[in-house]
């Protein structure tokens, strides 16, 4: 598979065969066109509508703003609007951990004007009771970047590490509560994941309408614990009003590089890092979502684009729209055995 570091890697190559070095940095950006160009023939039909799009592309994103795929969202589409030439409308319409807005998706004309900015809680919607499928009922373009989930504590909570949490949780059965946004969100996912992988039985406290209130009640203690972006709570982190306890992810933050991976804390293969893409109804032609997944992977070589999304704390992906469904059949299996287990599915 043609990857963004196989496509860096080659650039470097060739920018080091160049010379001199002005030549280098103005030939750069036009190799990578041609790299990723090269991508798509590879690994798509890659035949372009040509005339998409011909008015305003809504793109629903299923969280209130200020979320994270509602930034990372506000960013890609900025300069989709300057490559296709149309403007691109954020509709936030939160609800049901995200199935909202799939589901308005899910009916609206595949004709590439209305998208969904998907997250990892879209996978197991229909196990939850959703009136639409991730895999049959939208169709994946691209995916766009990613973010680690954050274990975080309130200081009350003595625990100073993951084992100590363990172990505290162990000791504790059902005295500890864990905060998530909704059935089925990423923040619930990660809880029940750790239950299940430290063997112990921490209680839900499910919020409604996006993390404000969530946020609120973990910082004045009410609630213990949570699974949350790190960008979302980093102030409260910074300032001492909670205490992150490891990364759920395979490599250390950068926004958090002295936060420690949940393999560092003793629970290796723990992965729970949020992945957001963009996905259309079910039927829209490869011509549109090959078009839009161009123009994301060239949106995510730009330093306009990337400067803003690492400060947010996320880490740019991209692909094609085949890679994107084969990464959404693998997740989807990883999450739903979770559901399984934790007996959620209805």
């Amino acid at each position: 598979m043609v990857t963004r570091d196989k496509i860096d890697a080659a650039v470097r190559i060739l920018a080091e065969a160049a010379s001199p070095a002005r030549i280098v940095l103005s030939m750069r950006r036009t190799i990578y066109e041609l790299l990723v160009l090269l991508t798509f023939l590879c690994t798509s039909a890659f035949v372009w509508a040509a005339d998409y799009p011909v008015r305003p592309v809504t793109v629903l994103v299923a969280f209130p703003p200020g979320g994270a795929s509602d930034v990372l969202a506000r960013i890609v589409t900025r300069k989709l609007e300057e490559v296709l030439g149309q403007p691109f409308i954020i509709e936030n319409r939160p609800g049901a951990g995200g199935n909202v807005a799939a589901e308005a998706v899910a009916r609206a004309a595949s004709d590439g004007h209305t998208l969904f900015m998907a997250t990892i809680a879209n996978v197991i919607a229909p196990a939850l009771g959703a009136k639409f499928a991730l895999s049959e009922d939208l169709a994946p373009i691209v995916l766009i970047g990613s973010t680690p989930n954050v274990f975080i504590v309130h200081p009350s909570v003595s625990a100073m590490n993951v084992q100590e949490l363990i172990a505290l949780a162990k000791a504790n059965p059902q005295g500890l509560t864990f905060a998530s946004s909704g059935a089925g969100t990423a923040g619930h996912l990660s809880a029940e994941l750790f239950n299940q992988r430290a063997g112990v039985h921490i209680v839900h406290v499910f919020y409604s309408g996006g993390s404000a209130q969530m946020a609120a009640d973990l910082i004045s203690g009410r609630v213990n614990l949570t699974f949350a972006v790190a960008s979302t709570m980093l102030p409260q982190i910074q300032e001492g009003k909670l205490r992150a306890l490891a990364v759920a992810q395979g490599r250390r933050a950068a926004l958090l590089p002295n936060v420690p991976t949940m393999a560092e804390a003793g629970m290796p293969g723990f992965d729970a890092s949020i992945w957001i893409g963009l996905l259309a109804p079910a039927g829209t032609s490869a011509g549109i979502t090959d078009r839009i997944a161009y123009a994301v992977n060239e949106a995510l070589h730009l330093d306009e684009v990337l400067a803003p999304m690492r400060m947010q704390g996320f880490d740019p992906l991209g692909g094609t729209p085949q890679e994107f469904a084969t990464f959404i059949k693998a997740d989807m299996q990883k999450w739903l055995a979770v559901t399984n287990e934790a007996g959620l599915r209805k």
